[in-house]
């Protein structure tokens, strides 16, 4: 099978978006299939950040997204046409498709190729917090995009019904795998973790990007905790503004690979805060880890988190509820090994060999009713 991933973001990005299509890439190619990626060209590449794709990747011109330059903005060209037209693919697999996407969703329509969208990015609440509105808008252009699409997938039950409400057609639940060979409970260092405590008896983390949308200054009450350490890893816009207002929080910068493992495994607690989760792999990668989790009650995580089993969930933007949460967990190291044994059973099978054969499922779905697709 002959697939072109357009994609919003690849590696050397650091976010989900740019893992999931980089992990789609690799299995493809593991499962004998020829992809090719189309993806922005980035301003500058993160120190220590190159990831070799295992196929060829087409860059088209980009500008940062204004005030969050880690974003890139696809420029029109006929880059990518010309790529759909050399590699002749049999389906188009749109990754977060909004400005690149909705270009490739047009040229496959005229193509008569059908294109599978997946869904990962909340853009409605995106515009709203980054441009003070436009959530409406916004939600206008994910229903054209993914209304044009022979399928759209969701990763989380709460993204499909949100989907689903808003006008979009033939959705189907699609999740997210883990590397759960690279987040293991055994990766548990206790010189680091003592390093990172500093003294105190309870480490808690939060990993993901520094932005608005993630709430991460909800922290600020559970890093005033007595003996408790927090530890913040990720970089993005808020940086800056949120070591200001977590004095307490030691900000680690970003980490990747076995580095960024060990950390998870040798957390107590994972703490993660924003609200607008499509799905959340970070607490994914620490159930995988073995580390009880504390999560929103909203978005990606109700999906993964078993309340009073593997985790805690919370009020989304309550910073008083998460450091109510740390505090019970931080009272019971039993209570703590009890919710990661079991938040580790829960994710270890959801490998991206798996998932990569469901969406798979999914290709040959969409190849076996060939539904006419509209520009």
């Amino acid at each position: 099978m002959r697939v072109v991933i357009v994609t919003e973001s690849f590696p050397p990005d650091v976010n989900g978006v740019a893992r999931c299509a980089l992990e789609t890439a690799r299995h493809l190619v593991r499962r004998g299939h020829d992809p090719l990626v189309v993806a922005p060209l980035g301003g500058h590449e993160p120190a220590g950040a190159t990831v070799e794709s295992p196929c060829p990747v087409v860059r088209v011109p980009s500008v940062p997204l204004p005030g969050y330059p880690q974003v890139r903005i696809a420029l029109p060209g006929r880059r990518l046409a010309a790529a759909l037209d050399a590699h002749r693919p049999d389906v188009v697999h749109l990754a977060s498709p909004f400005v690149l996407g909705a270009r490739a969703m047009a040229a496959a329509a005229r193509r008569r190729v059908p294109a599978v969208a997946v869904y990962q990015t909340d853009m409605g609440r995106y515009a709203r917090t980054y441009l003070g509105g436009g959530g409406a808008t916004a939600w206008r252009r994910i229903r054209t995009v993914h209304g044009a699409a022979a399928r759209t997938l969701a990763p989380s039950s709460a993204a499909l019904l949100d989907l689903t409400e808003h006008g979009v057609p033939r959705v189907h639940l699609w999740p997210r795998g883990v590397d759960s060979a690279r987040f293991h409970p055994g990766r548990r260092d206790a010189v680091l973790r003592s390093s990172l405590a500093a003294g105190r008896e309870l480490l808690v983390g939060y990993v993901g990007r520094l932005a608005p949308e993630k709430d991460v200054r909800l922290l600020a009450e559970t890093s005033r905790l007595p003996g408790v350490r927090t530890v913040v890893i990720g970089d993005g816009p808020s940086a800056s503004g949120l070591r200001a207002a977590l004095p307490e929080a030691r900000f680690l910068g970003r980490r990747t690979g076995d580095e960024l493992a060990r950390i998870y495994a040798s957390l107590d607690v994972f703490v993660h805060t924003g609200p607008y989760e499509t799905f959340c792999q970070t607490v994914q990668e620490a159930m995988a880890s073995g580390v009880p989790v504390v999560a929103p009650r909203a978005g990606g995580p109700l999906d993964l988190v078993d309340h009073g089993r593997t985790g805690l969930l919370v009020t989304p933007g309550d910073g008083g509820a998460v450091r109510d949460a740390v505090r019970l967990l931080g009272r019971s190291a039993e209570l703590r090994i009890r919710y990661g044994r079991a938040a580790r059973t829960a994710v270890e099978d959801r490998t991206w060999e798996a998932v990569g054969d469901q969406l798979l499922g999914h290709y040959e779905a969409v190849l076996a009713g060939r539904p006419a697709v509209a520009a």
